[in-house]
């Protein structure tokens, strides 16, 4: 009789840096739990009283699919990469495992060991460059759904890998325990973590606004727009009518402890940072960073929202698009 898994194990490795993108990518894996398809392992599930390392390692020997959550920190990390990559990589070359580099943040990491497998969300497009992230970790899904179904299917095989700790006397079926999906803790953000967040916010935005002005120039004969990256943390957007300047606006990144912190926004291309019509600076609920609205512009509805980088670029690019609406 051809025994089969009846669901496939997936573990995460990851720096802890990115940790707000991993739980991002579990909520979006929820669906698979529920149906049985998968059951996924990181190492904040280690509970009081393991060995840390034996028990990373034990998981990872047993993972069935290994998910490289890719970004600089994770190539950074000497752990990451010299431990848990290196052991998965081994047991993907022998068949006993998948590996999956799932592209968080723009690294290089295609002269990385990993390089040569198929990375996803699709032509490794980091998740953060898409102006919807959910966008990017459905395809992360849905990738991840493929390697779990052809686990299923597949008949189970001896493991050959050399494990880092010696089999138990007796085997027996992997038992997956029930557990509460409300598992989240309070968290402490410090200084770097709100500097990446904020790094990470400008360079989206800058990345909407120049895709959203070539498409707004695109789609309309009578416009011409113009976006100029000023320096590192500012930029300047411009849109034109019959070559007549329309709107126009400069946002730039401020300093944690300025006046001006956060992301800023002023009308005009020109002028100086010590005026400003808006400002979204980052604020945390416990669990997560988010941007928030000063609510100088009364007519936007999104003064209380929690804005993710997407809505911060979408609340500012009203603002801009907002005189060709009228």
């Amino acid at each position: 009789m051809i025994e089969k898994k009846l669901m496939a194990s997936v573990f995460f490795s990851y720096s802890h840096k990115d940790e707000p993108l991993r739980d991002e990518l579990e909520i979006h894996l929820a669906m698979l739990k529920r149906q049985g398809v998968i059951d996924a392992w990181h190492d904040r599930r280690i509970g009081a009283g393991e060995v840390i390392d034996q028990t990373i390692s034990e998981n990872l020997e047993n993972a069935d699919i290994t998910l490289l959550l890719v970004s600089p920190d994770f190539l950074a990390s000497d752990y990451c990469y010299d431990v848990e990559m290196t052991r998965a990589l081994e047991r993907h070359e022998e068949g006993n495992a998948k590996v999956i580099p799932v592209i968080l943040r723009p690294c290089d990491w295609h002269s990385a060991r990993f390089g040569k497998l198929l990375a996803t969300p699709t032509d490794g497009k980091p998740v953060t460059k898409f102006p919807d992230k959910d966008e990017a970790f459905l395809e992360i899904v849905k990738a991840i759904k493929r390697a779990a179904e052809q686990v299923i299917s597949a008949p189970i095989k001896p493991q050959t890998g050399l494990s880092a700790y010696p089999p138990t006397e007796q085997t027996a079926p992997v038992r997956h325990a029930l557990r509460s999906s409300n598992l989240r803790i309070r968290k402490s953000f410090t200084d770097h973590d709100r500097d990446t967040f904020l790094d990470d916010a400008f360079d989206y935005m800058a990345n909407f606004f120049e895709g959203s002005l070539a498409e707004l120039e695109r789609r309309n004969p009578s416009i011409r727009t113009r976006f100029r990256r000023i320096d590192a943390r500012h930029f300047s957007a411009a849109i034109y009518e019959n070559g007549k300047s329309i709107s126009s606006c400069r946002i730039w990144q401020g300093s944690q402890n300025s006046f001006t912190s956060g992301l800023v926004y002023a009308y005009g291309d020109t002028g100086s940072d010590s005026s400003f019509n808006e400002q979204l600076r980052i604020e945390d609920d416990g669990h997560m960073m988010y941007l928030k609205p000063l609510g100088m512009q009364f007519h936007q509805p999104a003064a209380k929202e929690k804005l993710t980088n997407e809505g911060a670029s979408e609340y500012y690019w009203n603002l801009l698009i907002h005189p060709l609406q009228e």
